[in-house]
């Protein structure tokens, strides 16, 4: 297969095709080198097998393009560098410049140094976050299915292709693609990826990747597999699009009608004066829905400068009462560059 991809890739190349490649495999290569015989659950042992892994997979690559005529580049990305602005603009850059110098940048996260609370997800989102930070013509996201279908092919034999999704937020039926003892990703991850990248601007295709050609063919812009159409107007940043899709969260923060029409109307940042409590067990950093009190569907979703606890403590206290007894806290319980309305 990754013969198959890299040839792909060389003939995108020559052809004048600018290509970023994003791959997963640095555990699950670590892992076969170690003669490990299953996932490692601990975040140490992941990372070591990370350490391990990433340079051979790498070089797997590498040699792979080179055999074609085409360079590569490895590029370690973590979340910071695309949710700060300022490593965002160097990651940019530095992706912009080995593209200009004719070289397949190879993506992957660092999860060497990525923690829980840090890490992508999977590099599905990884891929549509780097689709959006260049604005990518377009993101294809291979897997071992045809694309989404209406229903599970495996179980049900009226399982129907679905060829064209127009608004990825209203798909509700989501085929699940095969499972891997490897990997942490899926068709779920793929078309909660495709929603960040499509509404982002940058259109997608999901198609199979197990098959000779598919890659060439979606540059080309055959019909195969899944094509998502990209949001025209409303778009929003990589990092709000990961808040929305990719980031799960832990609990929730509740909120009076006031501070519920101040967030969705105004933009505004999330203050004690404007909490009714907490739900959940949660710490500062962790992604929190946020809920209006007796509305049933969340109203957003943010990243809580508080733990549960503290929410608690100050919920509903002016801005003076949290500088005086919490001084060392953050006025906004929720900052509006860290939440995003649903």
């Amino acid at each position: 297969m990754l013969d198959s991809v890299c040839a792909q890739i060389g003939a995108l190349r020559q052809a004048g095709e600018q290509v970023v490649l994003v791959t997963s495999g640095a555990i699950a290569r670590g892992m076969r080198l170690l003669d490990l015989a299953e996932r490692p659950r601990a975040m140490d042992e992941l990372q070591a097998c990370s350490a391990v892994g990433q340079g051979d997979l790498f070089q797997a690559y590498r040699e792979r393009l080179e055999a074609g005529g085409t360079k590569a580049a490895q590029v370690l990305l973590t979340l910071s560098d695309v949710s700060e602005r300022s490593h965002y603009l160097n990651a940019r850059q530095a992706l912009e410049r080995l593209l200009a110098w004719g070289l397949v940048p190879v993506i992957n996260e660092n999860d060497t140094t990525s923690t829980d609370e840090i890490t992508f997800g999977d590099n599905d989102f990884l891929a549509a976050l780097v689709a959006a930070l260049l604005n990518a013509r377009l993101l294809v996201l291979l897997t071992n299915t045809d694309g989404v279908f209406t229903a599970d092919p495996r179980t049900d034999p009226g399982a129907e292709l679905v060829g064209r999704i127009d608004d990825a937020s209203s798909l509700e039926v989501i085929q699940i693609g095969a499972s891997s003892a490897l990997g942490s990703g899926g068709m779920q991850s793929k078309i909660a990826s495709a929603r960040i990248a499509s509404e982002s601007g940058v259109p997608v295709v999901i198609c199979n990747g197990t098959r000779a050609g598919e890659l060439t063919a979606a540059a080309a812009g055959e019909e195969i597999g899944t094509r998502f159409t990209a949001r025209v107007e409303g778009r929003l940043s990589p990092y709000k699009l990961w808040l929305k899709y990719a980031k799960q969260p832990t609990g929730s923060v509740l909120v009076d009608a006031g501070a519920a029409v101040r967030l969705r109307e105004s933009g505004s940042s999330l203050l004690a004066v404007g909490v009714t409590g907490a739900d959940g067990s949660f710490a500062p950093g962790d992604a929190v829905w946020v809920v209006e009190r007796g509305i049933e569907r969340p109203l957003g979703k943010g990243i809580s400068e508080y733990s549960s606890n503290d929410v608690a403590r100050t919920a509903g206290h002016r801005s003076a009462y949290v500088r005086e007894h919490f001084p060392d806290a953050p006025e906004e319980v929720i900052h509006r560059d860290r939440f995003v309305l649903l």
